[in-house]
C-alpha cells in the first residue's frame, strides 16, 4: 500500500466513515491541479460547491439547536466563522486531511497539502462526499466531531470580520449601515496600496490602508471599532 492509500485509510478511520463508493471518495480528495496535464481527472470542485451549502446547513441546524433564545443576528456571524475558510482549513489539520489529498506534483512541491484554500476546498468536497455517500446523519455526525472545538471559537468576542462586526454594531446603535470609500490607490498594478475611509453615521470615520480594497476595508473597519470600544 503507498503513502496516500494509507493515509486515505486513517483519513477514514479518523471521521468514522468508510466509504461504499470509492470513486466519490477519491473525487473529493482530488484537487483541479490534477487536471492540468493532457488527462482530464474529476476534481472535486463540484462537490466543494455542494459541501459549502451542506456545511452551511448543518452549522445552522446546530447553532439553532445550541443557542434556542438566539436571534438570527448573533447567530449569522457565528455561523460564518464556523464554515469560513481558515475554520474548514483548521478542521482539515485537525483530521490529517493533507496526506490524503490527490494533488498535481507542482502543487504538491510548493505545499498545496498545507495551503488554506486546498484545505478548506477539500473540507468542504469531504462533507458532500459524506452526505451523497450516507445521507445528512453521517455528515452530521462527522461535522459535530470534527467541529466540536470551534463552537466555541465562534461564541468568543465579536466576529472575526471586522466589517460584520462593524455592520452589526451599527445597527446595534440604531445607525444606517457603514459605508467606505476609497480615497487614493499608490502603487503599480501589481503591488498596489488602497487607502480606505470607513464611516458611521455619528461617529468620526477611520482610515486605514491595505493591498486591497477588501482588506484596506476591513482595516478601516477594525480602526474604527478599536477606537469606539466596540467589543
Amino acid at each position: 500500500m503507498d503513502r496516500r492509500a494509507a493515509a486515505v485509510g486513517d483519513l477514514e478511520r479518523r471521521i468514522g466513515h468508510s466509504f461504499e463508493d470509492r470513486e466519490l471518495l477519491e473525487r473529493a480528495l482530488t484537487h483541479a491541479s490534477v487536471g492540468d496535464g493532457a488527462k482530464k481527472v474529476r476534481d472535486n470542485e463540484v462537490l466543494e460547491f455542494i459541501g459549502d451549502r451542506v456545511l452551511g446547513l448543518l452549522a445552522a441546524e446546530a447553532l439553532a439547536l445550541r443557542y434556542p433564545k438566539a436571534k438570527e443576528g448573533e447567530l449569522a456571524p457565528r455561523l460564518n466563522a464556523l464554515v469560513s475558510r481558515e475554520t474548514c482549513a483548521r478542521v482539515a489539520r485537525k483530521a490529517q486531511l493533507g496526506p490524503a489529498l490527490r494533488l498535481s506534483a507542482s502543487s504538491s512541491k510548493i505545499g498545496g497539502r498545507e495551503t488554506d484554500s486546498i484545505l478548506a476546498g477539500a473540507t468542504e468536497a469531504l462533507m458532500a462526499a459524506l452526505y451523497q455517500d450516507a445521507g445528512l446523519g453521517a455528515a452530521r455526525a462527522v461535522f459535530l466531531d470534527l467541529w466540536a472545538d470551534e463552537f466555541e471559537r465562534a461564541g468568543e468576542g465579536r466576529p472575526r470580520d471586522p466589517k460584520t462586526a462593524l455592520q452589526e454594531w451599527a445597527q446595534g446603535k440604531g445607525r444606517p449601515l457603514p459605508t467606505y470609500r476609497v480615497l487614493d490607490r499608490t502603487g503599480p498594478d501589481h503591488a498596489p496600496v488602497f487607502t480606505v475611509e470607513a464611516t458611521v453615521v455619528g461617529v468620526d470615520p477611520a482610515i486605514a490602508k491595505g493591498k486591497s480594497r477588501q482588506e484596506a476595508e476591513k482595516a478601516a473597519a477594525k480602526a474604527l471599532l478599536d477606537r469606539e470600544g466596540a467589543v
